[in-house]
Parts: structure tokens; sequence; C-alpha cells
């Protein structure tokens, strides 16, 4: 294997797909053993082994039959050898839904090196996608709290 943007595409596409399985194994799989994850209310986690035990934990409970929908990489790129980036997007489809609500689409951006013959993800950073509108109405909610 190379260290192709190909390589680099390709990784959200296997995480989607463990996700879909409820695999948090597999959703981590491309993951470096002292990975990074930065929730998007802030969290920290670190190394991979706390990421699967997390995850494997919300696959269990509050996202159990949930997949990942509209899936879409607007970019990949190596920055410079060895160093490669992914932005990532999708929706969160819950079980009996056909659409997933407008507040459950995510980004993801994915930081990767190359180490032992592979794209690894070192830091994953976790975001929603909210409207302005939608902002100001959690605005209105804090500040009224």
């Amino acid at each position: 294997m190379e260290q192709s943007v190909e390589a680099l595409r390709a990784i959200p596409a296997r995480m989607c797909a463990a996700w879909d399985r409820g695999d948090a194994t597999g959703f981590y799989a491309d993951f470096a053993e002292d990975a990074e994850l930065v929730e998007f209310e802030g969290s920290i986690l670190r190394g991979r082994a706390a990421l699967v035990a997390a995850n494997q934990q919300v696959f269990d409970t509050v996202m159990k039959g949930s997949r990942l929908v509209r899936g879409v990489v607007p970019f990949a790129r190596v920055v410079a050898p060895g160093f490669g980036v992914v932005h990532h997007r999708a929706g969160i489809l819950l079980p009996g839904e056909t659409e997933p609500l407008s507040s459950r689409y995510v980004m993801q951006l994915l930081a990767a090196v190359w180490q032992h013959g592979r794209w690894e993800v070192v830091t994953l950073q976790n975001a929603r996608v909210v409207s302005f509108e939608a902002m100001t109405v959690l605005d209105d909610l804090a500040a009224a709290a």
C-alpha cells in the first residue's frame, strides 16, 4: 500500500460500515494505539482501547441499531510525506427513521500518520453540523438557564 489520498478517503467508509454493525472495534480499526478523540461537546478520550470501550457502550445503548447515512468526504489530502487529513460528514439515522434529524449531522476531521505500512488515525475531532438558527435557539436556552 502507498501513502495515497485514495487510501485516506477509504477510512471513513470502513468506519461507517462498522458503525452500522454496532462494532466499536471495527470503527477504530484504522486508529493508532495512542489515538485521541475530541467529542462534539469537548470531552477528550485517549488510546484506542478507551475509544473502543466508550463507543461500544454507546452502540449497545443509545445508538443501538443506528446507522451513518449520507456520508461524504469533502476533502482528503496528503499534507506532507507521512501525514494526511480527511474531512468526513454524515447523518445519524436512528431505528425506524427514514431521514436523520438535521441536528444529527456530524462532521469529523481526521489526522492520520503513515506507520506500520498504512494510514493510522491519530486524532479525530467530532463536531455537530448546526445551523445559525439552531445555534440561536440553543443560546436562548442557555441564557434562560
